[in-house]
């Protein structure tokens, strides 16, 4: 499916590397080709999308930028201004729009041991056709080999991500705010990579249960992200925040008294709570009354590198609510922001000397009837072929109690697989 995906100048696809969990849907995704699409900068492209979605019945595939913050930030508790306008403007070297979904030409859905192939007044035989040509393209990736002599660079190093972290616990200090997501950048500027080549070495390297390669023209990000920002099937409505990491052992007993130490820690703990409050808090907006509930709290799951505490909250969506309304009132993830949201935002934008774009927004996928699964964009390496500009930032949640050397080494553990295949 991936190699035959990749003849299209507009892909996206879709991979649980068969992640078992009774919230996962399909095994894998593709859409390929594009019918249409919509691309917009934030304003009102919540409004947009949906109106897209209403007017076409169809598959989507597609993003939500990080900078979409700029429509939603009017929704908060507390927000007397219609538009809150956000400092960084500084180019993260990569440009996605803000917003984006396309209508395929070809969807591919994985499930077990069938596979579904449809698109606009496809014949069974065409749809036939296209699964003889997936057959005949090779089992695995044909690697392309790149020699890159650059080492990373970032806007923020050492001393100075350490002292960025100190100014954040000042705010905490002052009730400014009670967690912060911050994140430092990562970038090698005029590289030429194969995109396909990273994203499969990353894909083996760190499966995750929500992986994706995805293609723009020249953009592309190559996407090992752990969590789930929002599915709704039907009126459920499910948020899987991660906070909380820790690394993995090769030793079974040190790799489990590193599951057990995670568990018990009070400031992963900490942090969890906070933002499955948060959760909560952002879903009740749409949910009908009574309805939003905590489905598991501090739950440890094991991943190739890293294990994370994920607490899953649910809720039911009310009757006639858009589904663009469910994400607008949850969007940012409170994962990658911080509480309260608004004044954390305001933080992240002064503190973080490069836009996030694409990093710690969503991407996924909206079925015909309005159902969504969407991830966190997060564990990711995005490349603009164009400019040859690659990047993978990397952050973790800043409390009362962090440590800023301990950050420091999470946001470098977060970082190893990127590291590893780059």
């Amino acid at each position: 499916m991936l190699n035959w995906s990749n003849r299209f100048n507009i892909c996206c696809f879709l991979d649980s590397n068969d992640y078992h969990s009774p919230y996962n849907r399909y095994e894998a995704l593709l859409g390929a080709g594009v019918l249409e699409y919509i691309a917009l900068p934030a304003g009102s492209a919540f409004a947009a999308l949906q109106q897209f979605h209403d007017t076409s019945h169809d598959w989507l595939f597609g993003h939500l930028s990080y900078d979409l913050k700029q429509e939603t930030t009017q929704l908060l508790p507390g927000n007397g201004n219609p538009l809150v306008t956000f400092k960084n403007n500084r180019s993260n070297g990569i440009a996605f729009p803000d917003l984006y979904f396309f209508r395929p030409q070809v969807v591919m859905l994985l499930q077990g041991q069938q596979v579904r192939i449809g698109g606009e007044n496809f014949t069974r035989q065409q749809a036939g056709e296209i699964y003889e040509a997936c057959l005949q393209m090779p089992a695995n990736i044909q690697h392309r080999h790149h020699t890159i002599t650059s080492r990373p660079q970032s806007h923020l190093p050492r001393a100075a991500y350490l002292k960025t972290v100190r100014a954040l616990q000042e705010h905490i200090h002052r009730g400014d705010c009670y967690e912060v997501n911050f994140c430092r950048d990562n970038f090698i500027s005029g590289v030429n990579v194969h995109p396909l080549t990273l994203f499969d070495r990353l894909n083996r390297l760190s499966p995750a249960p929500f992986a994706a390669y995805y293609r723009l023209e020249d953009q592309y990000l190559l996407c090992s992200s752990p969590e789930r920002f929002l599915q709704q099937q039907g009126h459920s409505i499910i948020s899987q925040p991660i906070k909380g990491t820790t690394r993995r052992f090769a030793d079974a007993a040190q790799d489990a008294q590193a599951r057990a130490d995670l568990y018990r820690s009070a400031k992963e703990r900490a942090e969890n709570v906070m933002v499955v409050d948060l959760v909560r808090n952002d879903l009740a907006h749409t949910a009908t009354q009574g309805s939003v509930q905590v489905a598991e709290l501090f739950g440890i799951y094991s991943f190739a590198h890293m294990h994370h505490m994920i607490s899953t909250v649910k809720a039911t969506r009310q009757e006639n609510m858009p589904f663009t309304a469910v994400i607008q009132h949850a969007f940012p993830m409170g994962s990658m922001t911080g509480a309260p949201k608004l004044r954390v935002m305001e933080l992240i934008d002064q503190y973080e000397p490069v836009r996030r774009g694409l990093f710690s927004g969503a991407l996924g996928y909206i079925t015909p009837s309005g159902d969504f699964d969407l991830n966190v964009v997060i564990r990711s390496i995005l490349y603009n072929a164009a400019s040859r500009h690659l990047s993978f930032p990397t952050g973790s949640a800043i409390t009362f109690y962090s440590s800023p050397e301990k950050e420091w080494e999470e946001c470098l553990l977060k970082a190893e697989a990127m590291m590893k295949v780059i």
